[in-house]
Order: C-alpha cells, then sequence, then structure tokens
C-alpha cells in the first residue's frame, strides 16, 4: 500500500494564477488512459491495422564486427508473398546514416557490422511469417574481424578503430579516436587536499548493463500517401527528433514525412534513438503499400540502446570530525558501437559524479568507449545512476572508517541552497539533502521476521527464495542501507531546450471547451494528465480535449530527462495565460462600458466564468466567445544553460537539480546468497506536485526499476564474442509483484521559483539512489564489499 505525507513551508511560492477550478493542478485527477490500459483496451502501436498492409522484418547481423564480404538475397526474393527486400545499396538517399548527435549509425550495413544485431537487410511480405522466413533465406558471408569489448583493447596503440575517419565535433578534443566524449571537471586543488585529509578510502566499481525492458515492442506503421511522402504511426519518445532524422535518408522534406505518436508501452529512454521508423517508411515507399514492422521480445534486445554498463573508480578523503576533504575519480562509459546519447551522458556523468556533497577540491574524467558492444545511450536516469552506485558506496566506506553513522556523515557533508557544484554552477534553489535523510532515518523500522505466522509453519512468500521454500528463516539476516542522490532535469550544455504548445478555446453545445494540442510523446508518465488539469486551472474551464501527438504542431522535445512537466507543462501554462488575455481582452471590448472592473481589477477565470479577485462574477465566458474561437501556438524555453568547459568541465551546464534518499530494509539467506527486499522507503522533493499520484505511481516505478539493477537486471555480453547471451525475459529478469517491496513515499514541496508552479522534474531522481541503498543493505547485512551490480546469489556466497 503506498504511503505519502507532503510538506509545504508556509510562505512558500507555487506561482499559480488560478486557483479553484475543479480537475485542476494539485489534485489527483484520474488518468483519461488508465481504465483501458488495466481492461486491456488500450490500443498500442502494435495494434495498429491497414486492410492492405504488409509486414516488415529486419535480419540482423549474427556476428559482432565482421566485413560483409557478399550479400545473397535471390532465394528471399523468389519467395511467394514477398514484395520487396532491401539492402544498403538500395537505400535511395545521398544521406544513410543516422544519430541522436552523431549521425555514425548506418540505415542498414555498409560492408561492416560492428556489433551483434545490426540492420543488414529489410523483407517485407504480405504475411509476418512469410517475411520472417524470407529473411533467414539471405545468405551473407561474414569475415570475422577482431573485436574491442573493453577499455584495454579500445585504448591500445594498435586497436581497431571502431569508426575510421571520424570528423564529428567531438572528436577534435578526444585523445583516442575510440573515446567517444571525454568531460574533464577540475575545481580547487586535490594534492593539497589529500593532504589535510586524515583518512582516505579508495574504490572500483563495476556497473551492469542494464535493459529498459519496455514490455511494448518497437512498432509502428508506414503508409505511404498521395503526394510522394508517408505517414508514419510509431511509439517513440521525441518525434520531431525522429522527424529530423528520418527525412534525409528518405530523401523527402519534412513536410511529406507526417509523424503521429500511437500507444506507447513504456519508454525508459529505450524509444528516444531510432529503431523500426526508417525500416518501415523505406519498405512503404519502395512497394507502394503499408507495411508495419512489429519487434518481438527477442529483437527488442537487439533493437534499442541500453545502460551504459561503467567501471568507476572513486577517491575521497576526510578529516577526523567528518569533513569531505577531496574526491578524485574517472568514469569508464561502454557506449557500443555507435554514439547514441553517450556524450550527453558523459556530461552528466562527470558533472554530477560528486554527488549531492559539499566537496571544493575535485579532479574528474569521464569518457564514453567505442566497441563491438551493443550500443548504449538514454535510460531513466543518464550518467547519474552508475555514479550514485559509486560515490554512495564511498560515503559508507568513510563513515565506517570513521566510526561515524553513514546517516549522519552523509547530513553533515549535504548540499543545501547557494552550494557551488564541481562546475561552478550556484545550486539556486532548496536542495533538502539533509531533510530527506532525516525522513527516511525516522521512518520506523518494519517488523522483523514477518514470516512467522500464528499458525504453524512460516509464509515463505516474505522470505529469501519466496515460494521455492529455500528456508523457513534459518541462516537469514537482516541489514539496512541508506542513500541519497542528485539529477538534473532538462536538457543541459547549452542545448536549445524547448517545447511547444497549441491551445484552442472555443464554445461547443453551449459551453467552453479548451484543445491541447502539443507533440509530447506520453510513454506512461502522465503528461495528457498534467496538460489538462493546467488548462482548467489556467482557463477555468471544464471540459479539455487532448490532442493526438503529432508533428502538425511544434517541437515538444523528448520525453526524458524529467523535463515533459517543466517544459511541455510550462508551455500549456504559457499558452493557457495567453489565450486567457484575448479572452479577457474579448471581453473588455464588448462588456468594459458596463462595469468599471473590467479595467481596474484582477480578472479570474473560474468554473467558466470569469470573476474578479473578489469573486463578483462579470460574464460567462461563452457569452464572451459566442462564434469566436481564440487559437495560439507558443513555444516556452527554460533558463539558459552553456557547455562545460572542455578542460576544466566549468559552466552553468544545467537548468534545475533534483534530489531523493532511499532507505532498504533486505533479509539475506546468507547460506544461499538469496535476497528479500522487505521495504524500500523513500523522499522526495518534488517543488510542486500538480498530480499527487501521479508523484507517487512516478517514484515508485523509479525506485523499481533501481531494485532490478541492484540484485537482477543485467544485459550479459560474452567477452570472447561480444554477443548478447540473454536477449529474453526467461534470462534478463525484471521485478515482478512478488519482488517488489512496500515503497513509503515521503513528498516534499519546495517551490523552484524558475520554474513553472515551483514543479521540479521527479521521473529519474528515485532510480539513483534506490540501487545504492538495497547494495548497502545486503553489505550491512553479509559484511561483504560488494561493488559490482547486480548482487548475484555466487557474490553472497563466495562460489564465483
Amino acid at each position: 500500500m503506498a504511503q505519502n505525507t507532503r510538506t509545504v513551508p508556509a510562505g512558500t511560492p507555487t506561482n499559480v494564477t488560478q486557483k479553484h477550478n475543479k480537475g485542476g493542478i494539485g489534485e489527483s485527477t484520474l488518468r483519461p488512459d488508465g481504465t483501458l490500459k488495466v481492461t486491456g483496451e488500450f490500443a498500442y502501436s502494435s495494434d495498429m491495422w491497414h486492410e492492405d498492409m504488409l509486414w516488415g522484418q529486419t535480419l540482423r547481423s549474427t556476428v559482432a564486427h565482421a566485413e560483409i564480404v557478399s550479400i545473397d538475397i535471390s532465394e528471399a526474393l523468389a519467395m511467394p508473398g514477398v514484395y520487396s527486400v532491401l539492402t544498403y545499396d538500395d537505400l535511395p538517399a545521398e544521406m544513410k546514416n543516422y544519430g541522436l548527435e552523431i549521425q555514425d549509425t548506418p540505415v542498414l550495413a555498409n560492408g561492416r557490422v560492428r556489433h551483434h544485431g545490426e540492420p543488414v537487410a529489410l523483407v517485407a511480405a504480405d504475411h509476418p511469417e512469410t517475411a520472417r522466413r524470407a529473411a533467414a533465406k539471405i545468405k551473407i558471408d561474414y569475415k570475422e574481424l577482431p573485436l574491442v569489448t573493453d577499455e584495454a583493447s579500445a585504448l591500445a596503440a594498435d586497436a581497431p578503430l571502431i569508426h575510421e575517419g571520424r570528423d564529428d565535433h567531438h572528436s577534435g578534443h578526444v585523445p583516442h579516436p575510440n573515446i567517444v566524449h571525454r568531460q574533464p571537471i577540475i575545481r580547487g586543488n586535490v594534492e593539497e587536499a589529500r593532504k589535510r585529509a586524515d583518512v582516505i578510502v579508495e574504490g572500483e566499481y563495476t556497473f551492469g548493463m542494464q535493459d529498459q525492458a519496455f514490455l511494448g515492442p518497437e512498432s509502428g506503421l508506414a503508409v505511404p500517401s498521395e503526394d510522394g511522402g508517408v505517414d508514419l504511426y510509431v511509439a517513440t519518445q521525441w518525434l520531431h527528433s525522429d522527424l529530423k532524422q528520418i527525412a534525409p535518408v528518405l530523401g523527402l522534406p519534412e513536410e511529406k514525412v507526417r509523424m503521429t505518436l500511437s500507444g506507447v508501452g513504456g519508454a525508459f529512454g529505450g524509444r528516444e534513438d531510432i529503431s523500426m521508423q526508417i525500416h518501415a517508411c523505406l519498405l512503404a515507399l519502395a512497394t507502394n503499400k503499408p507495411v508495419k514492422i512489429v519487434y518481438n521480445r527477442f529483437e527488442s534486445f537487439f533493437g534499442h540502446v541500453h545502460r551504459h554498463p561503467a567501471k568507476l573508480y572513486y577517491e575521497h578523503g576526510a578529516t577526523k570530525d567528518g569533513k569531505i576533504t577531496h574526491m578524485k575519480c574517472k568514469i569508464v562509459l561502454d557506449g557500443g558501437a555507435y554514439a547514441s546519447a553517450s556524450p550527453a551522458v558523459v556530461g552528466n556523468a562527470s558533472s554530477l559524479s560528486v554527488g549531492p556533497y559539499v566537496i571544493d577540491d575535485v579532479d574528474i574524467e569521464a569518457i564514453a568507449l567505442y566497441t563491438n558492444n551493443p550500443p548504449c545511450g538514454a535510460m531513466r536516469g543518464f550518467g547519474a545512476v552508475q555514479a550514485c552506485f559509486a560515490y554512495e558506496a564511498q560515503m559508507d566506506k568513510l563513515a565506517a572508517k570513521l566510526g561515524m553513522d553513514p546517516v549522519e556523515f552523509r547530513q553533515l557533508n549535504a548540499m543545501e541552497m547557494g552550494t557551488i557544484m564541481p562546475t561552478g554552477q550556484v545550486v539556486d534553489s532548496p536542495a533538502p539533502v539533509a531533510e530527506l535523510l532525516r525522513r527516511v532515518k525516522a521512518r520506523p523500522l518494519p517488523p522483523e521476521r514477518q514470516w512467522e505466522t500464528a499458525g504453524e509453519g512460516a509464509d515463505v512468500r516474505a522470505l529469501p527464495g519466496g515460494l521455492s521454500n529455500t528456508t523457513h528463516g534459518e541462516g537469514v539476516v537482516r541489514g539496512v542501507g541508506y542513500a541519497v542522490g542528485i539529477k538534473n532535469v532538462g536538457f543541459s550544455e547549452g542545448f536549445d531546450d524547448y517545447s511547444t504548445a497549441r491551445v484552442r478555446l472555443e464554445v461547443i453545445n453551449g459551453e467552453p471547451v479548451a484543445m491541447v494540442h502539443t507533440a509530447m510523446a506520453e510513454v506512461g508518465q502522465g503528461g495528457v494528465t498534467v496538460h489538462a488539469q493546467i488548462a482548467r486551472t489556467e482557463l477555468g474551464v471544464t471540459q479539455v480535449t487532448i490532442h493526438p501527438a503529432d508533428t502538425q504542431v511544434g517541437s515538444a522535445g523528448s520525453t526524458s530527462a524529467s523535463r515533459q512537466t517543466y517544459m511541455t507543462g510550462g508551455a500549456v501554462k504559457n499558452t493557457c495565460e495567453a489565450v486567457r488575455e484575448a479572452l479577457l481582452e474579448i471581453g473588455r471590448r464588448k462588456n468594459g462600458s458596463y462595469h468599471p472592473a473590467w479595467a481596474q481589477a484582477e480578472l479570474l477565470l473560474e468554473g467558466g466564468k470569469v470573476v474578479t479577485d473578489g469573486g463578483e462574477v462579470l460574464a460567462d465566458i461563452a457569452d464572451i466567445l459566442e462564434d469566436e474561437a481564440i487559437d495560439l501556438e507558443l513555444e516556452f524555453r527554460h533558463r539558459p544553460t552553456v557547455a562545460f568547459d572542455l578542460k576544466t568541465g566549468q559552466g552553468d551546464g544545467h537548468v534545475q537539480y533534483t534530489f531523493a534518499a532511499h532507505r532498504a530494509v533486505v533479509e539475506v539467506d546468507t547460506e544461499l546468497g538469496l535476497v528479500k527486499v522487505v521495504e524500500l522507503a523513500t523522499a522526495q522533493d518534488v517543488g510542486k506536485a500538480l498530480n499527487m499520484l501521479s508523484v507517487v505511481g512516478q517514484i515508485q516505478g523509479g525506485t523499481t526499476q533501481g531494485l532490478g539493477v541492484a540484485v537482477m537486471e543485467e544485459i550479459i555480453v560474452d567477452p570472447k564474442t561480444a554477443k548478447v547471451r540473454n536477449p529474453s525475459f526467461t534470462d534478463y529478469l525484471i521485478p515482478t509483484i512478488l519482488d517488489t517491496p512496500t515503497i513509503p513515499v515521503d513528498v516534499l514541496e519546495l517551490a523552484d521559483p524558475n520554474a513553472p508552479y515551483g514543479l521540479r522534474g521527479l521521473g529519474e531522481a528515485p532510480t539513483l539512489s534506490s540501487t545504492p541503498a538495497v547494495l548497502a543493505a545486503i553489505r550491512a547485512a553479509t559484511g561483504l564489499e560488494l561493488n559490482k551490480t547486480p548482487i548475484r546469489p555466487e557474490a553472497l556466497t563466495g562460489t564465483l
């Protein structure tokens, strides 16, 4: 059962313009898609259908690094029901690569494959099984090449270059062509600070490759149009980014590639890159028929990027009274074969590597490598997750070496408003790190030995191993651990981050109705709910229609970086405010001579009426509008950021910071190495909860994803072949309802004066600190150091 409390300090500004409209911000209104999803009636992208559509299939490489000697498609083309087979030579435009930042990813492999599962050929057929069998008949002769799989092989003097002749904007400042991007951060003097340290702790940490594991596989439907263009219906995170990558490789202007968001079954960063979009469009244009592509689960593991696995090397020092003197670290991220979002992940990992602590002297280096491993990119937490795992382990080591309580040690060094980050940026909004830690520690611990029942025997569901009945309590030890993390919100480092919203206000059947149109990708975060709440708040209407997201309106940016409520919510708010002013201007023109309040008073929209701040009703909105409609489209931008200096890392690179803390309670069967997470209590500052139900859901979801990577989730890549060994939910495990503990949520609302309504982006922060909290609890139960995620039974039993 979810538990939450909320704290709003007296006098905290929230900048709410209209406060009294039912279904507005601050209420836990229900999701419009919620019932459809839980009853199975919601239409996801994989449910789309067109009467005369074909089915697309992708043929992927069976080796990780090889020259393509030859491709023979003759048998596939000869199969009945096959309409088209495409390879690199069939691509229609001069541009044959794509990418979020660096266009290094080929639409189809060109003479060489760089990772296991790389797309090589496409098939369109009248039945999905026919397409699959035809793809299997394509004969490819590979000549395997030496593999690059880790830092040593990537940076060796004679290392094979994953991308020869690089000319991207990062290539000029990296020390080796197999480094995608490097970001140092230097502040103070670490060598001098080290002399002041009474204790020094070091650690080497390994973070495994995590999959987003969204339940809805990649899918979409491309429909050729009469003007030579294409209409694409697809599950994605960023329609306009897709558009900018798709149109050039099709050889079409952007206006001829019309995109509409279809039902999205989760994303978590894995849909920020292109998957099947271009392939479906190519086949549709080649056959002049609609083409649908749906990945199965096996192919999905190859069809999107994953979270970067990482090696992290840390050194911290502290004085005997518990003040941290310095921090030195190196973070090595494995970006895989293509760049994806690696440069931005490097920026996040480096700038947030210090954690939510005051440390004046730092020496930080973060790099991302090109290797022949699977490509890695965006995933919830985006570089900050890996760093949090390492720096929180270091905090526990320091506290133990000093003989201090781990929570009190963190509170002693916690940042607050006014703290200067290692990048030189001042934290200029509330940073309640110490308070979050106090709250999770103060919460009562769950009862011990919950498996003991009043009747005979034990309730094994409450024990490590669960229904496998491996123990009845013998050998089970409890552990408690704490962690806290810091995450940025929004796109950083000078990126022109903006969102667009179109709002139309008109009278339908005698009632004022607002229509909100954005290109925001609803991936489960609840944006469509919040947009309607904002419109009700600002326009005083009850009826709000959310227009389907498409590219016929300006960009809303990506549904990532915890940015959508801040950015597209901000765009909806601003546009609604402009619509309100336009409505009031019409009212002044029509009715101003009848009542002096039209010119003098502050006017509000409440309950479908124009009222004064004293509550006097001046007119009905419907009477003011009559047959007129107000239709406006505006952009919203956050305050500007700058790129980090390439030598020192200095610069105001981030828009906003957000914080979350966790306390994990675990019970460990020390004989078998099995772990039961009993509780994951959390506290988080959200600035302003626009919808508390959605807030709690996001925090609990992020917490559960952090739990997964702590104890079970990892894509296993064979170090000898660079092949993925577990591309299925049989072998890649994610937490089920039986694995997920009670997650009490404590919500603080400390407004950020720079943000719409004072809100903070919140979706990613709980993913950071839940992982190290669970690891800390397991360490407390076992006494083991445990410097790798996920923790497997053999690591606890010493049988590795």
